[in-house]
């Protein structure tokens, strides 16, 4: 009965925090640090050069750079990634909030939970190389994105540490759960955002499916299946999960790890990671937050705040 009532409490809190948070970054957002615009160049193998954007802030005798991940249907002006970037500042770090490909609205192209070569490019990029120091920090599919690069990447990839924020591990679980009818409301706030980006890159160029065959896609599956996989050459949907899932390469990490999740996040259910986190590298730190939803916890900016500083000296 305690662990059913403990499980109910943290649900509800889950729901509450993942909403109030977002309803109080709108009504005041948090001041981020002044930042000039940062662009750079990635080149796909099906569509060529795509431009990538971002704001970057030189903070004045840093050694280290952060680079902030933004999550699904955002981008880098979320109040969360502000956020960051002014406790980056506070802690001596400079940083990059960096949009993955199309997500500023630019229309270059549409990006998926894998995109590990617009966080290379950013690394390479000659602002970001000139520091000695580089470090990443991803929220919910950045954080899936940096833990990927980990992996695939290692100590080679110019990173020195990564934390994650409310990502995803197990990527087909976690789609099904986010089109369960109840969480319906989460998943259209989710799809609104990358549909934008896809409207933007259908008036550029052509796309596969239509204005109204866009509108009709109602599911996080549906979406990976019709539009996601085609793009990126996946069979599928399953096929996409299987080959871009950061949750197998978590045995194998080498670099520092920091994972924080919330035992009572609606998007991202505590079961779904669990089993994969119990395989994971000695290089990981897991963090549990009893209270709080997906990227909203009562203590927030606590929280945010030691995750930087961890960041600042690892």
């Amino acid at each position: 009965m305690r662990e059913a009532m403990g499980a109910l409490v943290e649900g509800l809190s889950g729901h509450a925090w993942t909403v109030l948070s977002h309803l109080r970054d709108r009504v005041r957002p948090p001041v981020p640090p002044p930042a000039d615009r940062w662009h750079a160049e990635v080149t796909d193998p099906l569509v060529g050069p795509v431009r990538l954007s971002g704001l970057i802030d030189h903070v004045p005798l840093a050694r280290r750079i952060l680079i902030v991940l933004h999550g699904m249907g955002g981008s880098a002006d979320r109040a969360y990634c502000a956020h960051t970037a002014a406790a980056a500042r506070a802690a001596g770090m400079s940083s990059l909030r960096l949009n993955l490909r199309g997500a500023d609205g630019s229309g270059e192209d549409i990006y998926h939970i894998g995109m590990v070569d617009d966080l290379a490019a950013a690394i390479a990029s000659p602002e970001v190389a000139a520091y000695s120091e580089i470090v990443a920090l991803g929220y919910s599919l950045g954080g899936h994105v940096a833990l990927r690069f980990a992996g695939l990447a290692g100590a080679r990839g110019g990173v020195r540490a990564v934390a994650a924020v409310c990502a995803p591990l197990d990527l087909a679980a976690g789609v099904a759960h986010l089109d369960h009818v109840l969480r319906w409301p989460y998943r259209r706030h989710l799809l609104d955002g990358v549909k934008e980006v896809y409207r933007q890159v259908a008036a550029r160029r052509a796309m596969p499916l239509s204005a109204d065959e866009l509108l009709a896609i109602r599911t996080v599956r549906e979406w990976d299946d019709k539009v996601v996989s085609p793009r990126f050459g996946f069979a599928g949907a399953d096929d996409y999960y299987r080959q871009v899932g950061a949750g197998p390469l978590l045995p194998r990490l080498e670099l520092p790890v920091l994972f924080v999740a919330g035992a009572g996040d609606p998007m991202i259910p505590a079961w779904s990671l669990r089993p994969l986190l119990a395989r994971a590298s000695s290089t990981v730190d897991i963090r549990w937050i009893r209270m709080g939803g997906h990227l909203g916890f009562p203590n927030e900016f606590l929280i945010l705040n030691d995750v930087v500083r961890w960041l600042a000296s690892i």
